[in-house]
């Protein structure tokens, strides 16, 4: 019978040393970090829905923690934990402690909308960008003037810029970490996809060269303001480019302007005969798209609108006013007093 409690006895101060040993291993754990202090700081998403205790093999799948375990007990001892669903900076230098009150905390902001104006050129997204404090002034228009740098289905300009391939529309930005190459090819990956995909065999068959229709169309998207009226106007400049008439396109002369809307710099343009995108003076297209075109203007220079109108204008409430032939078209301007 002594035997027996002996017996009893040691085996109740091996558990209890056991337990305090297991105890102080935990709480040791409990205050380790995954690294030393100053690691770089990298950011931890807590998913909608996702319990407490399911964190713990996600933080360690992730390795800011060792054990699962350990993340489970501290949230025993701890008691009530209120995590917020996203993304939330942390780094493998905090305790499992610090990193339950990091995730209580608020998270990172989500995106932030950047929307790329249809018609802008390189140096009005550059301008966009640099005043959202995004980026440094140029770093937009030195990433795209390096086409070598991206992927498309389609060819890419092999010298100049990206101008007129990267799609206009809104983007999700997140602040603080732009990635300039990375947005400029989901630009092109929305070109991609909004218009050279379900329209590749068209493009094939419609005479011209996917860079000829991208040039066109970022003339139509600063010429006409009316998308229905731009398969029209579309005919009436391939007519002209076929025959081997300038175009007349004054939008081109602004494409070089530090300020689109520069009046004194535009007309000094226009008297410039040697400049290559004055199209009063030169035929043919100019030599490089002028804008961002939306899908409305890339369809509209694919499929022109056959007419008998070789000029247009348009009046004071920006309507339409084809015409035949010179005499038709001076009549119109001295009519909307147009010059």
């Amino acid at each position: 019978m002594k035997r027996f409690i002996l017996f009893v006895c040691v085996v109740v101060v091996l558990l209890a040393v056991g337990g305090t040993g297991a105890f102080l291993w935990a709480e040791g754990q409990v205050q380790s970090t995954m690294a030393p202090p100053g690691a770089a700081p990298v950011e931890f998403t807590v998913p909608k829905g996702t319990s407490g205790r399911g964190l713990g093999s996600l933080l360690a799948s992730q390795g800011l923690i060792r054990d699962a375990r350990i993340w489970r007990w501290h949230l025993f001892r701890r008691g009530a934990f209120a995590p917020k669903a996203g993304r939330h900076e942390v780094s493998p230098s905090m305790t499992v402690a610090e990193l339950a009150t990091a995730m209580e905390g608020n998270p990172i902001p989500e995106d932030v909308p950047f929307v790329v104006v249809e018609g802008w050129r390189l140096r009005d997204t550059d301008a966009a960008l640099v005043a959202a404090g995004f980026i440094t002034p140029g770093a937009y228009i030195a990433a795209a003037s390096n086409p070598g740098k991206f992927t498309a289905p389609f060819p890419l300009p092999t010298a100049g810029t990206l101008e007129g391939y990267l799609y206009p529309e809104t983007y999700g930005i997140l602040p603080g970490k732009l990635d300039v190459q990375a947005l400029i090819q989901r630009q092109l990956d929305a070109f991609a996809a909004r218009f050279y995909a379900p329209n590749r065999e068209a493009i094939a068959k419609s005479g011209r060269t996917l860079h000829e229709v991208v040039v066109m169309a970022s003339m139509l998207e600063r010429e006409e303001p009316v998308p229905a009226q731009r398969p029209l106007v579309a005919g009436i400049l391939w007519k002209r480019v076929d025959k081997g008439f300038p175009l007349g396109v004054d939008a081109t002369s602004r494409y070089e302007l530090a300020q689109w809307n520069d009046r004194v710099a535009f007309l000094k343009r226009l008297r410039d005969t040697q400049d290559p995108y004055n199209t009063r003076h030169r035929k043919g297209l100019p030599p490089s798209p002028i804008g961002a075109p939306t899908v409305a203007s890339l369809q509209a220079a694919m499929e022109p609108k056959p007419s008998e109108y070789w000029y247009y204008l348009h009046d004071a409430q920006k309507i339409l006013r084809p015409s035949r032939n010179a005499e038709e078209h001076e009549a119109l301007r001295k009519k909307y007093n147009v010059y």
